[in-house]
């Protein structure tokens, strides 16, 4: 039927662009479970990395000797510019993928746009500019620049500040371990170096693989790769700066191939003290102000244990592994699966926008893959990093592994 046929034709053509509109505002609820993107974002975190620039000649160095030199690295004061991009392949339905990044951080902070647990989820998808600055324990700043506007995250002493200037909303937390749970998602370079090399043993294949020049500084690479098979995770690299051992560029490539899931890095950096007035923050005149009470940070911070604290590494050990966030841990290191009770029998949702039973439901099921076993049936959802199992009974398996993995761990759960 020719879209302009008639009026009523008209108006059947923007009805069904209507439902199909609220169907993707209501799929980026429960696509991909909040869990995958607590997975993903832990992986992600805000490291950065930037294209290669020359081969530098410094002296050999074992893989033992830079993790090493990682350890011991005490730079307190940087400041640079970085520049992040995430392609985690969601798919591509009007938005989807951005809707999904924020709808997983809903929830964690209140209603306000200024609210860090929702803004920088934004980084899981995209290409993004940020401006990153450091003095010590106590004082760090991110700032994320978008087109005419910027959203600053700020550390200093007690105090945590979240600025939006596109809507001048303001968040504030002066609950007594906001430092503490600011820093459990890696904001620099040596914290996410940190959470990798935390996965390191004997499933883990390590190597110095040359050097590198990185926003302008000498730099060794250090090359991580899973010796599974199974996992997504292609291989892992870090640029280190040679001389003060602070990691200075990340790359984190699928086993699919492909360009990278992460590519993210330094255009620009200084090891020089920023000033004081670089923490410093007032609201501005006219700014909405929420302030995050200690029952808000404590249900944010539970959501966080159980979508994605701990679960860098889970499961080194025993082939089931109970953990303290609220899941268990199937298998060893990188094909380590998370399997979390959704507390939902039947599966997918059921409701839908146009009041037609199954709709959503068939809607969702179309963007995953129908799977069945003695767990019964089920549907994964993929990315190119973190894929997840949901099971009809309610039962879901999260890693960054491929989707037979995931059916096996069902059939042995």
């Amino acid at each position: 039927m020719a879209p302009y046929e008639s009026d009523d034709s008209t108006e059947t053509v923007q009805a069904d662009d209507e439902r199909r509109a609220e169907r993707r505002r209501k799929a980026a609820r429960y696509v991909v479970p909040v869990a995958v993107m607590g997975v993903a974002a832990a992986t992600i975190g805000l490291v950065p990395a930037l294209a290669d620039s020359g081969d530098p000649d410094l002296p050999k160095i074992t893989a033992q000797e830079l993790i090493d030199k990682i350890a011991k690295s005490d730079v307190q004061q940087l400041s640079g510019t970085v520049k992040i991009s995430t392609d985690l392949g969601l798919p591509d339905l009007g938005g989807l993928e951005s809707s999904l990044m924020s709808g997983a951080a809903q929830g964690g902070g209140g209603d306000s746009s200024a609210d860090p647990t929702a803004k920088l989820t934004e980084l899981a998808s995209g290409t993004h500019t940020l401006r990153v600055a450091a003095d010590g324990p106590e004082k760090q700043k991110v700032s994320l620049l978008e087109s005419g506007a910027e959203y600053s995250l700020i550390h200093n002493g007690t105090d945590v500040w979240g600025y939006d200037s596109k809507s001048n909303e303001v968040y504030h937390s002066t609950a007594a371990d906001s430092g503490k749970e600011q820093h459990e998602t890696p904001a620099t370079p040596k914290d996410f170096a940190d959470e990798v090399l935390k996965s390191v043993d004997d499933t883990t294949s390590v190597k110095v693989d040359g050097t590198a020049q990185v926003a302008g500084r000498d730099a060794y690479r250090l090359v991580i790769k899973p010796k599974q098979s199974g996992t997504t995770v292609g291989a892992i690299s870090i640029a280190v700066d040679a001389k003060t051992g602070t990691p200075l560029k990340f790359t984190l490539t699928p086993s699919s191939g492909g360009a990278a899931v992460v590519d993210a890095g330094y255009t620009q950096v200084s090891f020089a003290k920023p000033a004081a007035s670089t923490f410093a923050f007032t609201p501005p005149k006219g700014a909405k102000v929420t302030e995050g009470d200690k029952a808000d940070r404590t249900s944010g911070s539970d959501r966080h244990g159980e979508s994605g604290k701990g679960s860098g590494t889970p499961g080194n050990g025993a082939p089931k592994d109970r953990q303290k966030d609220g899941f268990d841990v199937l298998g060893k290191g990188w094909n380590s699966i998370a399997v979390l009770d959704s507390g939902s029998k039947g599966g997918l949702p059921t409701g839908s926008a146009s009041g037609k039973a199954g709709d959503l439901s068939g809607f969702l099921g179309s963007l995953g893959d129908p799977v069945s076993g003695k767990f019964g049936k089920g549907t994964v959802f993929s990315t190119r990093l973190i894929n997840a199992l949901i099971t009809d009974d309610g039962k879901v398996y999260v890693g960054a592994v491929d989707k037979a993995a995931l059916v096996k761990a069902a059939n042995a759960g």
